[in-house]
């Protein structure tokens, strides 16, 4: 495991300063005083990352897509919410996958990396342009399955995560019963680690 004191560049001399700083006498060599410092950061740390959970910084309620919708239908539902992504639920309101431009992107035969301009670069190079041969498509072809979920007991670090893991920019928050009571993006989680400051 790497040395916090090392990370932060502590040297023999900032320790000596600052058990000199302390007020009375303090019975203890820089070397145990680094070694305190290290747990009590990791302590630290480990408490801070737990501090935030899913509840805190989600959005909610939260803009859900049916399974059975068009990806027209889809595509207008984001548009007009200003969401780039959503859960979608089956007809008992369960979560079953998750939608966002990613996957537009990756049935018009572009990366999931792809930007809006190289959507509009694209189209502006082929007669019919890519996004009317989606018309047909329903949100259940669309959709990424099994969707990644978390609860709203999950810590925020667990859902940054999850974020690195699986490359998404979002996470529903489900109920015990699969079904969504928020969602956490990845603007949410900024937000709330800029309030830890």
């Amino acid at each position: 495991m790497k040395d916090h004191c090392d990370a932060l560049d502590l040297s023999e001399d900032d320790v000596i300063n600052a058990m000199r700083s302390m007020q009375g006498y303090v019975d203890i060599t820089p070397g145990d005083f680094r070694e305190i410092y290290s747990i009590a950061y990791d302590l630290a740390l480990k408490r801070v990352r737990t501090l935030w959970k899913a509840e805190d910084a989600m959005t909610s309620p939260v803009h859900c897509l049916h399974r059975e919708m068009s990806a027209s239908e889809a595509a207008s539902f984001m548009a007009s919410h200003g969401i780039s992504g959503a859960p979608v639920v089956d007809e008992n309101g369960t979560i079953c996958g998750v939608v966002s431009e990613k996957d537009f992107l990756k049935k018009m035969g572009l990366p999931g990396t792809a930007s809006f301009m190289a959507v509009v670069s694209r189209c502006m190079t082929i007669d019919g342009c890519l996004v009317s041969d989606l018309g047909g498509l329903s949100v259940r072809e669309l959709m990424n399955c099994p969707p990644i979920v978390a609860a709203k007991e999950t810590a925020l670090a667990d859902i940054s995560e999850l974020f690195s893991k699986h490359s998404i920019n979002r996470v529903p928050i489900c109920d015990t019963d699969g079904r969504p009571i928020g969602i956490v993006t990845r603007t949410n989680l900024v937000g709330s680690l800029c309030e830890l400051r």
